[in-house]
């Protein structure tokens, strides 16, 4: 199967990450989209950063219903830190049958070249890269084969934004998943500035 790899810290998982991952299911020929979800940084406490454990059960409520879409905790049982390049690697390892092809958004294509080992990514893996909001349209472009861009539109959903209106006391219902609501709601999840 072809399988994008789409990673990120999902603190917490929203509609948009949903809805963004079935738009390039449709747009690539994906098979699946992997919710890769990111370890926390031992030498980078983020104190706004949920549990690794939390959030990936938040992911795994979040795509109960999506057969296409999987949460992924591999980078979890890698060492620190969880480079892309030794996630693939690792991956093309342990899953010979597979064809992994790495999700980004326009922020990151504009950081590329500051990945570990990024010229062997360019080399080795197809990427498709999606816009952000927060990145300039006129990056999107490549001359790199491997590469491809694709327009979806853009979903107004930020975990920040979530995080922020879980402190003010207010209702993330639509935002998230229902299942996400409810725990978040269920356990006061984010509702402290110290996660």
């Amino acid at each position: 199967m072809n399988i994008g790899l789409f990673g990120g810290s999902f603190n917490p998982i929203h509609n948009g990450h949903v809805w963004l991952a079935k738009a390039l299911l449709r747009e690539t020929g994906l098979d699946e989209v992997w919710f890769m979800v990111s370890p926390q940084n031992p030498l980078k406490q983020n104190r706004q950063l949920l549990d690794d454990n939390q959030r990936f059960r938040l992911v795994q409520l979040a795509l109960n219903d999506e057969p296409r879409l999987r949460p992924c905790d591999y980078e979890f049982h890698l060492p620190k830190p969880s480079y892309t390049w030794n996630t693939l690697q690792a991956l093309k390892k342990d899953y010979p049958e597979h064809r992994f092809t790495l999700l980004i958004g326009g922020d990151n294509w504009q950081l590329f070249d500051q990945w570990y080992r990024y010229e062997d990514l360019l080399r080795e893996y197809p990427i498709v890269v999606y816009p952000r909001q927060d990145a300039n349209p006129d990056d999107m472009q490549t001359a790199f084969p491997n590469v491809t861009f694709v327009k979806v539109p853009l979903i107004n959903i930020s975990s920040t934004m979530i995080r922020e209106r879980l402190r003010q006391g207010k209702s993330v219902r639509g935002l998230v998943p229902g299942h996400v609501a409810s725990v978040i709601e269920q356990e006061h999840l984010y509702a402290h500035d110290d996660v």
